[in-house]
């Protein structure tokens, strides 16, 4: 065991910032189109994180014309430019499914003060 922790320790990403279910993050995404390179952000409520070390990956949702968009992505991927966290949210659940069925006022999350 201890020689596969060795090796996903080198993938690692040590850059990320701390950021929990409820938080509002706008993550900067590399995107290729042809043989160009654009850097796309994504900003939305953190709905869940999944996993540990490697294959550690979080839900981003947010609200589209109307439409509730989500989107996943591993944490330790080269794909990623940075994170920034907007909002600290106050929730009490790790996982806030319940947002999908909400819209308008409802859906709002608390700031949690600091």
């Amino acid at each position: 065991m201890d020689l596969i922790k060795k090796v996903e320790a080198a993938f690692l990403v040590d850059n990320t910032p701390d950021f929990n279910a409820g938080d509002n993050v706008t993550v900067y995404y590399k995107i290729k189109e042809g043989n160009k390179e654009r850097i796309q952000p994504f900003q939305g409520t953190v709905i869940q994180r999944r996993n540990s070390g490697v294959g550690e990956t979080f839900t981003v949702r947010k609200m589209s014309g109307g439409i509730g968009v989500e989107r996943i992505f591993p944490l330790n991927s080269p794909l990623i430019d940075h994170i920034t966290v907007n909002r600290r949210g106050k929730v009490r659940r790790a996982r806030i499914f319940y947002l999908r069925e909400l819209t308008g006022k409802k859906a709002r999350i608390k700031e949690k003060r600091v």
